[in-house]
């Protein structure tokens, strides 16, 4: 039988900064986007935070009213991608097999490794006291024999813990959870599967996987699956999967966005420094493109599209952005922000085009677009849709971004 491990990274972005400043660790700590280009919303925060009522997703000033003393950090993503290397260098030493989800996440499978090492529980309390002696920061890690429950393991007990999840004691352990601890039981599932009377675990296992293929198509026969123990899924091996599942960038502009053509503009920055990230992080080329859409009143809503064809060139990104936003957002209410992301990434192989699509030339023009602003400076070029918004010109949108950890979209 598999040994397959979860690793989940306790509260990374806030813990590697309590890392970097050793004096944050006994003070209530958030990390946040930048206020001064209205920023200002919380995207991590510490357990003593959590513990005072700060959640993720908050408005800045809101976390203020509830811990008036809050450390309030902005967000370094190139810092927590360096931790995240370190710690995947520690799972190496044991196995080969290590799919990351997200930057703080990754699953190993280490059947082949018990050999060496020991039992999965064993193996995974000495790769939670390395990651906490080596580099600073804690882990919960979940044990099982598929990765649906290594991962539901991981979830159940933090921070700095192990926790065990086997064939002999999953209905004791986890049948009782509420459905929506389930992996990939998001919140239109939940809903769905409440109306049905599936409130658990174990009530979605021993509901007749016909009658949820019925009320939920072919993903119903998936979640019967996950509920009984029955996920085969493979971990893949290290170079199958990048460390890196999805590049973006957001922006609050000075002001609101009021139309379709305001948001062109907007929409055009950022996909211009998603794709450069994208060569800079060498993840290959994206096969979806998602928006995020936050209002004056801060309701927000994200939708995806996926490309004809994988690329990682800003006009592409950029068509395919504008196309969401056309069909998802008529401006009665105006725009507050707005983040553009990239995933599904070909990485070392790529879809390869039977056409003349332009492909290469437009990847040409962003590469000399990044060369002149790398030595002029970031508005020495721009596009001419740009220069009929004086406000945003000269905005360094490469590096004035925020970045979103994955469970911000899914609050």
């Amino acid at each position: 039988m598999r040994t397959i491990l979860h690793s989940d990274l306790n509260n990374f972005y806030a813990s590697v900064e309590c890392q970097r400043n050793p004096y944050w660790k006994d003070y209530p700590l958030c990390v946040i986007g930048d206020p001064r280009d209205r920023h200002g919303i919380v995207l991590a925060k510490n357990y003593i935070a959590k513990s005072m009522g700060i959640t993720t997703g908050m408005v800045l000033w809101q976390a203020r009213q509830i811990c008036p003393n809050i450390i309030c950090v902005i967000a370094n993503f190139d810092e927590y991608l360096r931790f995240s290397r370190r710690v995947r260098a520690i799972y190496e030493d044991y196995t080969d097999r290590i799919e990351p989800f997200g930057i703080d996440e990754a699953w190993l499978d280490v059947t082949e490794s018990r050999k060496l090492f020991g039992t999965g529980e064993e193996i995974a309390n000495e790769i939670r006291q390395r990651i906490k002696d080596e580099i600073g920061i804690t882990a919960s890690v979940g044990v099982s024999y598929n990765k649906i429950f290594a991962k539901l393991g991981s979830d159940m007990k933090k921070p700095d813990a192990t926790t065990c999840i086997d064939i002999d004691n999953y209905k004791s352990k986890i049948w009782g959870l509420p459905v929506q601890d389930l992996l990939y039981v998001g919140k239109a599932t939940t809903k769905k599967v409440n109306k049905m009377g599936i409130e658990t675990i174990g009530d979605l296992a021993n509901t007749p996987v016909q009658y949820l293929v019925d009320k939920l198509g072919a993903w119903g026969k998936y979640l019967w699956e996950f509920a009984n123990g029955l996920d085969v899924s493979p971990v893949k091996k290290r170079g199958q999967s990048s460390i890196i599942k999805s590049v973006g960038n957001s922006m609050t502009p000075p002001q609101d966005i009021k139309s379709l053509q305001e948001c062109r503009v907007v929409i055009t920055m950022l996909a211009e420094s998603v794709a450069s990230r994208m060569r800079k992080y060498n993840v290959g080329k994206a096969r979806t493109v998602a928006v995020n859409m936050r209002d004056s009143s801060l309701h927000s809503i994200t939708k995806q599209r996926k490309f004809l064809i994988s690329t990682n060139n800003s006009f592409d990104i950029i068509q395919r952005a504008m196309s969401i936003v056309s069909k998802y957002y008529d401006f009665k209410t105006p725009m507050r922000s707005i983040g553009v992301s990239v995933c599904d990434f070909d990485g070392e192989y790529e879809q390869l085009c039977l056409w003349n699509d332009g492909q290469e030339a437009k990847r040409k023009q962003d590469i000399v677009v990044e060369k002149i602003r790398k030595k002029y400076g970031f508005s020495s070029i721009c596009r001419a849709n740009i220069l009929f918004e004086s406000k945003l010109i000269g905005l360094d949108v490469e590096n004035t971004h925020t970045i979103h950890p994955m469970s911000y979209f899914t609050k």
